[in-house]
């Protein structure tokens, strides 16, 4: 894991340093893949150059996972800020909407406010989903799938979980029920209908694929590979 941290580290340093940007941005939740990806960034460009963002939905977002981003920001001493993103998505009642819609609008809210944010400042937007994700296209288009770098993106969410074990990431956040808390009761792996633990065994190819996550994987083709583009000839 020594090695791991040192790698992801210095890959996003020089990542920086090539893009010729000095700060970042990054949406929190309370949750291990936000907290790990915030303190390997605050690591690798220094905690004043990271600026948090806590956009909780009032009402639907738990008061402690909320709790939990703000001390996992001051512990770090990272500058934060909370915006509550209730206002924004009343004005898309007006639209028409089933679940699928509506769940989805909710890290899409999320993605404009950090990229408003990573304009006015001149920063990059840092992604938060694990390798695990990305290889299912368990993420929204255009976003929780939209940012400028993904620094755990190269990590099996196991393994997400050993490298915040390494890092004394708090445990109260590292032993929570993996959710994006895009509807109330909804946890990741109740969602997806396996454990993250057979998921990677199966990604890996330790263990067969079972035909719900092979389905998945088909279905998200279209969030995992490049935009298609039409030829003229």
């Amino acid at each position: 894991m020594e090695k791991v941290y040192k790698n992801l580290v210095k890959g996003i340093r020089q990542y920086f340093k090539k893009a010729k940007i000095k700060k970042a941005v990054i949406g929190v939740s309370g949750g291990l893949d936000s907290a790990l990806s915030l303190r390997l960034v605050a690591d690798a460009i220094g905690n004043r150059n990271v600026t948090a963002l806590i956009m909780p939905e009032k009402g639907l977002t738990k008061v402690e996972n909320v709790k939990d981003a703000i001390n996992l920001c001051k512990s770090l001493k990272i500058n934060y800020k909370l915006i509550e993103i209730n206002s924004i998505l009343k004005n898309f009642k007006k639209i028409k909407q089933n679940k699928n819609s509506r769940i989805n609008l909710k890290p899409r809210i999320r993605m404009l406010i950090l990229y408003n944010y990573a304009n006015a400042n001149n920063a990059l937007v840092i992604g938060t989903s694990n390798k695990t994700e990305l290889k299912l296209g368990y993420f929204t288009k255009y976003g929780d799938g939209a940012c400028d770098l993904e620094v755990i993106g190269d990590l099996y969410k196991t393994e997400v979980l050993k490298l915040a074990k390494y890092l004394k990431l708090p445990k109260k956040i590292i032993n929570k029920v993996p959710s994006a808390e895009l509807y109330k009761g909804q946890t990741d792996e109740a969602q997806i209908g396996a454990s993250y633990k057979n998921i990677d065994d199966m990604l890996k190819g330790k263990k067969k694929m079972s035909n719900k996550i092979r389905k998945l994987i088909e279905q998200s083709r279209h969030k995992t590979t490049p935009i298609s583009i039409i030829k003229t000839n």
